[in-house]
């Protein structure tokens, strides 16, 4: 009876030693395997569209607030939950799958506002869990199992995220361009422009009289 609850043991921690030794092995091959270079999105310049075009100045607080309402949808019918906070720099929060279970993923990013109005967010400091993975490795992992929009590029080899702001899809064709994003300072603004083909000065007029004269 000892000699066979002495062998069950044996079996039990070899089965354990190989198991961990597959992991160790996993983990050897992900710090180790080149990470891809992705590259940016060419360049938009809202300018050159003929337009009217008007300023939106904003807070963190409610930037804070407008993004993640932005996530919700985004991800609604997915099981990603993230949030997305501002003070002196840009945080993402969230959980990704990793090993069958849920692992925190925390990164600290600093915007840089590009000359055309797009945004790169270049990572400072980032954590996967417990795990000491280098930056470059926690963006990709994120990258592979994060849905995100076209005009959002990850770059794990340059550690950082590219947000095609001028080419983002919105209502009435408008165009949106970042022209200040100094968060030490909270000052944040947004330049729009709405094309003339989409808003036409009849269109226009019938708007600003329904506005002044509303239908009874």
């Amino acid at each position: 009876m000892k000699e066979k609850l002495l062998i069950n043991w044996k079996k039990l921690f070899i089965s354990l030693a190989i198991l961990n030794g597959i992991i160790v092995l996993l983990l050897i091959v992900f710090i180790l395997w080149p990470v891809p270079n992705a590259s940016y999105p060419s360049k938009e310049y809202i300018e050159e569209d003929p337009g009217a075009e008007f300023t939106i100045q904003s807070s963190k607080e409610n930037l804070t607030e407008l993004v993640n309402a932005y996530i919700d949808k985004l991800l609604k019918d997915k099981n990603d939950k993230y949030a997305v906070s501002f003070d002196d720099q840009v945080h993402l929060m969230g959980a990704i799958e990793a090993f069958s279970t849920e692992v925190p993923v925390s990164i600290t990013f600093d915007p840089k506002v590009q000359d055309n109005g797009d945004i790169i967010l270049k990572a400072s400091e980032m954590s996967l869990g417990l795990l000491r993975l280098p930056k470059d490795k926690i963006l990709k992992y994120v990258n592979e199992r994060v849905y995100t929009p076209d005009w959002v590029t990850i770059n794990p080899k340059e550690e950082s995220i590219y947000l095609a702001l001028t080419k983002m899809e919105l209502k009435s064709n408008f165009r949106v361009r970042a022209q200040q994003f100094d968060l030490e300072n909270d000052r944040i603004t947004f330049r729009f422009k709405v094309p003339n083909e989409t808003l036409g000065a009849l269109t226009l007029f019938n708007r600003l009289q329904w506005a002044t004269f509303p239908p009874h």
